[in-house]
């Protein structure tokens, strides 16, 4: 059974409640070794990427991910960085107004791809600092592997 999609209202809280106080490399490092260790417990084909202002902090492709999900992952990342929100936030506003993130923006699919698994890194009374993206699963699956964990990492 498929599960639905959150609303935008909790996309929203999501969001705010999946911030950091600081985000540092070593911070990036034990993140993304978690995505990892999550991806290797369900045998999840993915790709994993951690950003900071615009450089690359962490990034592996697991067993089963192709090229194709850098490139998923290079235009979640985009959507990110352009509404400052999660990849599937941004979506989901679209959808709830009506329409669907081509038809409101015309962005180039090539380079924009408003689907689940990129999340902003929000650094609390600072803002977004970075992405953290998953590519390789249906993107509801991508988007709850970042959020679960990030989850569980901001509870140590």
């Amino acid at each position: 059974m498929t599960q639905p999609f959150p609303t935008l209202a909790e996309l929203a809280a999501e969001e705010q409640e999946l911030q950091l106080t600081s985000f540092t490399n070593e911070d990036a490092w034990v993140l993304g070794c978690a995505l990892v260790a999550a991806a290797r417990r369900d045998a999840a084909p993915v790709a994993v990427e951690i950003t900071r202002n615009g450089h690359r902090l962490f990034s592996v492709a697991l067993p089963g991910a192709t090229p194709d999900n850098a490139s998923w992952i290079e235009r979640k990342s985009r959507v990110v960085h352009r509404f400052g929100h999660s990849s599937l936030h941004v979506r989901q506003d679209s959808i709830e107004r009506g329409t669907t993130f081509e038809a409101e923006f015309g962005l180039d699919p090539q380079l924009y791809a408003a689907h689940g698994g990129a999340f902003p890194m929000l650094v609390r009374d600072v803002g977004a600092v970075g992405v953290v993206a998953v590519s390789g699963l249906p993107q509801l699956e991508d988007h709850r592997m970042v959020t679960e964990t990030l989850r569980e990492h901001l509870r140590r």
